[in-house]
């Protein structure tokens, strides 16, 4: 089952690749204080963004993705383990089976959340205000109003689904032959 649980939090993980590199960065202090003009601002700038709307969207594509993917790791975790023979294997993938809707409703349950996209906003809105000054907020909201900045957001969520496949694809071809050379090295 170890085998299976890691797979599934494989799949999770490659699920979210794009949003989580563009979260590398090393975070600001948090006690830093904050100008409220900066932060009224930042927090227009989301608003005329329409972010919580872009989450929510953004969670609900990868909530209907969720399944598949975790679906697949799991069934590559089980099909790819060495020490397992093919009735194990078998017995796995239905265990998985009878298993894997769970995991799935409650991963579903977590990013379908409304109050995650609450609290997501709350520990961003700040992150801007730091980064950015508030005349640099008003420029990125004013730009955001025209008929370009509209499109782009409007363009934003199929522009990210696309992006997170190609990573997922990226990722899984670097990560197979790892994982071979993983499983080689363990059987010496």
């Amino acid at each position: 089952m170890k085998k299976v649980v890691a797979a599934v939090v494989t799949a999770v993980a490659l699920t979210g690749v794009a949003p989580s590199f563009a979260q590398t960065a090393a975070p600001a202090p948090a006690a830093a204080a904050i100008d409220p003009a900066t932060l009224a601002a930042s927090q227009e700038l989301f608003e005329a963004m329409n972010h919580r709307a872009m989450m929510t969207g953004m969670m609900k594509q990868m909530s209907q993705g969720i399944a598949q993917s975790m679906r697949a790791g799991a069934e590559a975790g089980i099909n790819n383990n060495p020490k397992l023979n093919a009735e194990q294997k078998k017995q796995a993938l239905a265990k998985m089976e009878a298993e894997l809707p769970a995991f799935i409703a409650g991963m579903q349950g977590v990013m379908n959340d409304p109050a995650m996209i609450d609290e997501i906003l709350a520990e961003t809105v700040p992150i801007y205000a730091r980064t950015f000054s508030a005349d640099e907020l008003k420029q990125m909201t004013a730009f955001y109003r025209t008929p370009v900045g509209a499109k782009m957001l409007a363009a934003t969520p199929q522009l990210m689904a696309q992006g997170m496949q190609v990573g997922q694809q990226v990722v899984s071809r670097r990560i197979g032959p790892l994982m071979q050379k993983m499983q080689q090295e363990s059987k010496q």
